[in-house]
């Protein structure tokens, strides 16, 4: 009998896709829809029920079955209250690592392995492959999609029981065979953003969890020039929605967010994108994962991205006598590292790990 396989059908294309070539592989397929998020967006729309929808049509097309799993109770206590607590203590975190971490490759996988299937796939662009030293993941072919930075925290276990059948394919493919398939998926938009906020204002949502605290924007010279309605609102580096201008005695060019003082509920701007005080030669980062299991070295260059789709940066990583931080010095200087976002390895095309920037190193 083949293998039997459980593809996440996410109402995507890339999804949608994996599930077909795995059908063509040979392999017993069976869909499983997560349902991760249960609370209306403003418009009081619940996207997963448009996501559901599209997930059923492709899974009728393909003649595998589907089913439903509610997973929005553990989403809630393990994701999203760690999202809010994060932006309450002034960083930016990355959901969808953590849910990759927690949900998908944790409390879904072990509902895969409860119904007995051997694997779990996903429509994710990354690539795994094994050798006599264990399993590797590697960057997805198209640079343009892969997603290896929200993958880095999975561990030999999980890629051990996963398949991205995306993962050596460039986008454009995917939808073509999508369309050559007839799949309703063929064409539609990429999801973009934070999953669970979607089109919504990002403020707007926010405000819904973590009330308005009004504030000062100040200079870096301690000017107040406008208010703010709460620090957590904002990201390092940001230039839009600051509602600052005219200035007096400032010249007509953007405001960008220099620092956020969570203590005092105070924003400190600055004109200029690439302001000093937004220019770091380093980082340290603590809640490190290893795909190996372990570190390359004590001691090791690499390359390294601090967000998704940001060119690889060279760098050299020391890690503490205990193993619990490291300390992350580029050769050239980066632009508004943000704590709370991670800092992610890689040696050529294969994902060594990464962990959570804890705090920036300054240029002074």
């Amino acid at each position: 009998m083949p293998e039997r396989i459980v593809i996440a059908l996410s109402g995507g294309v890339d999804s949608s896709v994996s599930a077909l070539l795995l059908l063509e592989a040979g392999y017993e397929v069976e869909a499983l829809f997560m349902k991760n998020w249960n609370e209306p967006t403003g418009s009081g729309q619940c996207r997963w029920e448009d996501d559901v929808a599209d997930a059923l049509a492709v899974s009728e097309k393909l003649g595998i079955p589907l089913n439903t799993v509610d997973l929005s109770a553990t989403y809630w206590d393990e994701v999203f209250r760690h999202f809010l607590t994060e932006y309450q203590l002034g960083r930016t975190p990355n959901p969808d690592i953590l849910c990759n971490r927690e949900i998908k490759f944790k409390a879904f996988m072990e509902h895969v392995h409860a119904r007995g299937a051997s694997h779990i796939a996903t429509g994710h662009y990354a690539r795994i492959e094994r050798d006599q030293t264990g399993y590797r993941m590697l960057k997805g072919c198209d640079p343009n999609k892969d997603q290896t930075y929200f993958l880095y925290t999975l561990g030999q276990e999980q890629l051990a029981s996963a398949l991205f059948p995306v993962g050596a394919l460039p986008k454009a493919e995917v939808r073509r065979i999508a369309a050559s398939a007839g799949l309703v998926t063929h064409d539609k938009r990429d999801s973009t953003g934070i999953c669970f906020i979607g089109e919504e204002h990002f403020r707007s949502f926010m405000g819904r969890y973590l009330p308005a605290q009004p504030g000062a924007i100040v200079t870096e010279h301690g000017e107040q020039i406008g208010t703010h309605q709460g620090v957590f609102y904002y990201t390092l580096g940001q230039r839009q929605g600051l509602g600052i201008g005219g200035v007096r005695n400032a010249p007509e060019e953007p405001w960008y967010v220099l620092d956020k003082r969570v203590t005092d509920n105070v924003l400190v701007v600055g004109q200029g994108h690439d302001h000093p005080a937004l220019l770091s030669c380093g980082l340290r980062a603590d809640t490190l994962s290893w795909i190996a299991g372990h570190a390359p070295g004590q001691r090791f260059d690499c390359t390294a991205r601090i967000r998704h789709r940001q060119h690889v940066q060279a760098c050299h990583v020391s890690l503490s006598d205990d193993d619990d931080v490291c300390t992350v010095m580029f050769e050239s200087q980066q632009r508004a590292v943000a704590p709370g976002q991670s800092v992610v390895f890689y040696q050529g095309d294969i994902c060594l790990g990464g962990g959570v920037i804890a705090t920036r190193i300054s240029n002074a």
